[in-house]
């Protein structure tokens, strides 16, 4: 009798290491996971959800509805107003969602800011640039590798601004 008592106490003990192991392990690969998740899938997973808050590298502020997502930049749409925002102009993030979705397998190539600028070009959309320096408001005549220009609604003969990706904070359909 107190050998199946002390079989068992050896028993329990042997459960317990193992359930206390297997908790160990599912904790670092939970953790191993979440390292592999980038903010555009935190974005993805909060498409459609409810509004998120975007602080800007200005200070300014937006707010809206996550649309569409690309590895360098997203789409917040607020009302009737869209906003293009480089994902490196934005310095603090309210309201995403805790989960995640990856981006769709063969959807990178076409998919970034200059092919989003493009589009705006393409659709003469009147937009409003804004930079650290201010805002430029026009409509997209030229996207290039790193820039774009933005061509005053007038029509002037040199109302052009070039305007280099590396200082653009948002671009806002008017």
């Amino acid at each position: 009798m107190r050998w199946d008592l002390l079989f068992a106490d050896l028993e329990a003990q042997l459960d317990a290491a193992d359930a206390q192991a297997d908790a160990h392990v599912l904790a670092d690969l939970t953790r191993a996971e979440r390292a592999t998740i980038s903010l555009a899938d935190r974005l993805r997973g909060s498409i459609e959800g409810g509004p998120v808050g975007v602080r800007l590298a200005d200070g300014s502020h937006l707010t809206g509805q996550v649309r569409a997502v690309a590895d360098d930049w997203f789409m917040l749409a607020d009302g009737n107003r869209r906003h293009v925002v480089p994902l490196l102009a934005v310095t603090v993030f309210d309201g995403l969602t805790p989960h995640a979705v990856p981006a769709p397998s063969g959807t990178g190539a076409g998919r970034g800011l200059p092919a989003m600028l493009r589009a705006l070009m393409r659709d003469r959309a009147v937009v409003r640039v804004r930079t650290l320096a201010g805002e430029v408001d026009g409509r997209v005549g030229r996207v290039g590798k790193d820039h774009l220009d933005v061509t005053d609604t007038g029509g002037g003969a040199r109302s052009g601004r070039v305007v280099p990706f590396a200082a653009l904070l948002c671009v806002s359909e008017s």
